[in-house]
């Protein structure tokens, strides 16, 4: 293998580790701000109980995800450091107002709503899970707007020496792709979020283990899961997805599978892509629809790979369309599943129907496996390009940083975040066997100790 694969393997696979616990710790942010809510609404002491369980999960996650996220930083530096100095005058500006406003908000707020209970009143400890929030949300903003760029530059300047700045900054800010990108993102770490809660909640009603914390993490784990696992779909994956047609039509072809330009155009349900012979093979394919989700029509014309050259395809194509189907067939499968799980809360039989518990037991791995996919899909079908229309992937990796090196810290990396699986495996575990502190009654808060 060259060096700029094992450049882009070894960013890949730190990235994909690493988003493992920002959508987590961004979905339980905003689940964690409605627990603080209804627990200062209502008076009920379970729901801060609640809160403050799910903080020590958010905290675990919150420090795995610095960790995890410092050295990707650094291999712009290290191993695309011709990106680095060709873009940094762009990039740079998001990724420094991430760190010295959004970073710093949520960790100190963080800190006070960990630790600030007993000397916070109860609104301004709601404040600070809200500042928490906030601050998680706006790092996740600064994050995508510079995605955002890579995959639609706008706003960009290009300097006579061939390095691109910053020419419009509300240009950069306000880059239509990075907004609908970010609420498509937030739909899916709220997805991930309400999965994880609403799972924890059905392993301790199945095994009679704190069900009255199970029964609270039920119902506001599949009521959030239900409303963003539509929202998800409609309206944000159709108008990100109309955009991407727009704006990257060989993107959506590989996506699709779509090898042939084409009125009606179908799309591919099932199937196994062969981009040497340009057919899906074994295809279950339902005519006209993909026409009408981009066009709005069953009869519109739809780009197909064999209106770009060839050269211009999306790399890695068969992984391309399978990351796409999965992510699709996955949030199918999520809607589904919460409304079905609304249903019978609703009716007050979801807490007795054991085979949807373990449905929702079994499925809470499911959210990341889709959100790995979603992001595949977006940074594959990029390819070949790095910057869209401006710099191809090849232009941007560390010419002088040989195979050998990339691979050996690869290699580093791979038993290093090894160990820190093993690390959240076993915190993560403990405290979901410790299960919430138990809630006192007033009576039994007063009540002198014996002896």
């Amino acid at each position: 293998m060259n060096a700029l694969l094992l450049d882009r393997i070894h960013f890949g696979f730190t990235v994909t580790f690493h988003y493992l616990f920002p959508q987590l710790t961004m979905g339980l942010a905003l689940l964690m701000v409605v627990m603080k809510l209804i627990a200062l609404r209502t008076g009920d002491e379970r729901w801060n109980q609640t809160a403050r369980f799910w903080a020590k999960i958010f905290a675990i996650n919150f420090l795995l995800g610095v960790v995890t996220g410092i050295p990707m930083e650094f291999q712009f530096g290290t191993n695309w450091s011709e990106f680095s100095r060709i873009t940094g005058g762009v990039i740079g500006q998001p990724l420094a107002m991430e760190g010295v406003f959004a970073f710093f908000l949520e960790s100190t707020f963080l800190g006070l709503f960990l630790f600030g209970e007993k000397r916070l009143s109860r609104l301004a400890h709601f404040g600070a899970a809200f500042m928490v929030w906030l601050g998680s949300w706006i790092s996740g903003f600064f994050i995508i707007v510079t995605n955002a760029w890579m995959q639609h530059p706008v706003g960009q300047q290009l300097l006579p020496n061939g390095t691109y700045q910053v020419g419009s900054f509300w240009t950069f800010m306000l880059n239509p792709w990075a907004w609908l990108e970010y609420t498509h993102n937030m739909c899916g770490a709220v997805v991930t979020g309400a999965f994880v809660v609403a799972a924890t909640g059905a392993f301790y009603v199945l095994e009679k283990k704190h069900e009255d914390f199970g029964k609270l993490f039920l119902k506001i784990g599949v009521i959030s899961g239900l409303i963003a696992c539509i929202v998800q779909i409609f309206p944000t994956g159709d108008m990100a997805g109309r955009f991407v047609a727009q704006n990257q039509p060989a993107a959506i072809a590989g996506m699709e599978g779509l090898f042939h330009s084409q009125a009606g155009a179908p799309i591919v349900l099932i199937g196994q892509p062969d981009d040497q012979k340009e057919l899906i093979e074994n295809p279950l394919a339902v005519n006209d629809v993909l026409s009408f989700l981009i066009y709005g029509t069953t009869r519109a014309q739809v780009k197909g790979l064999d209106a770009f050259p060839r050269n211009d395809w999306p790399t890695a194509l068969p992984l391309l369309y399978y990351s796409y189907h999965i992510m699709a067939g996955l949030g199918t499968w999520f809607v589904l599943l919460m409304v079905v799980a609304a249903f019978l809360l609703w009716r007050g039989r979801l807490f007795r129907a054991s085979w949807a518990l373990w449905a929702i037991l079994l499925s809470f791995p499911l959210p990341y496996i889709a959100n790995t996919a979603g992001w595949m899909t977006a940074e594959i079908g990029r390819q070949p390009w790095l910057v869209y229309g401006l710099i191809r992937t090849a232009q941007g990796y560390s010419p002088h940083v040989s195979a050998g090196s990339a691979l050996f810290t690869l290699l580093g990396f791979l038993g290093m975040y090894s160990l820190l699986s093993i690390l959240w495996i076993v915190l993560v575990y403990r405290f979901i066997s410790t299960g919430p502190e138990p809630t006192q009654t007033p009576l039994e808060a007063q009540a002198p100790t014996a002896g």
